[in-house]
């Protein structure tokens, strides 16, 4: 068996074995990582009944899903994805690449003059082994969610953005503190363990603080 089949034979079985895999099966979400999300909201009260949501990377829409739950019919959310998704009760869909200048104008419009209290983004690039060239993709995927929040937050807002723990992350976590009063790291028990995933959490933008870009 070549090398290429046995780590997809290894991919099928984690898959069947892995508890939060069969959970999203059964409750209807469309990834596991929907788990990480509700751990985060309930240890960082995270979503209110009535909010306006930007969810970053949203395919293949789990994230989305649990978002539309807890803010309601009064609340909005705004799936962002340079892939097309298929449609979310609840939810809005924005076809766009957030790395692109002019990516902002195209969010707001989907906003329809939304103030928006939470930026969610669970983006991750595609993984190629080399560990200097994913740390360099990751940093670029967390810096544009936090250029995104920066320009769309109102105040009192929250940012969530998943980082991996490398060389760049003290870079980014400092640009984080430029940016916003309050900021903690969490990783869920969803996360799989050799995963060097963490999420940062940050609270209120600061105000006159740089976005670093135009979006």
């Amino acid at each position: 068996m070549s090398g290429r089949r046995q780590s997809s034979r290894r991919w099928v079985d984690r898959q069947r074995r892995d508890v939060y895999v069969r959970q999203a099966h059964e409750k209807g979400y469309r990834s596991r990582a929907v788990f990480k999300l509700i751990e985060l909201d309930r240890r960082n009260c995270l979503f209110r009944t009535g909010q306006c949501v930007v969810d970053l990377g949203a395919a293949p829409g789990g994230w989305s899903q649990y978002a539309a739950e807890r803010v309601g019919g009064a609340g909005m959310v705004v799936a962002v994805d340079l892939t097309p998704m298929d449609p979310i009760p609840g939810v809005e869909m924005v076809e766009v690449d957030i790395t692109q200048t002019g990516s902002g104008e195209l969010i707001r419009r989907g906003l329809r003059d939304r103030k928006v209290d939470l930026v969610i983004s669970d983006m991750a690039p595609r993984m190629s082994g080399v560990v200097s060239r994913d740390q360099a993709l990751a940093l670029e995927l967390a810096e544009a969610a936090l250029g995104v929040a920066a320009s769309l937050l109102a105040h009192g807002g929250t940012l969530l953005v998943k980082v991996f723990e490398g060389e760049t992350t003290p870079a980014f976590r400092q640009q984080v503190r430029e940016r916003f009063e309050r900021h903690v790291s969490r990783k869920p028990t969803a996360s799989r363990s050799e995963s060097r995933e963490r999420y940062v959490i940050a609270t209120n933008p600061l105000t006159g603080a740089s976005n670093g870009s135009e979006l």
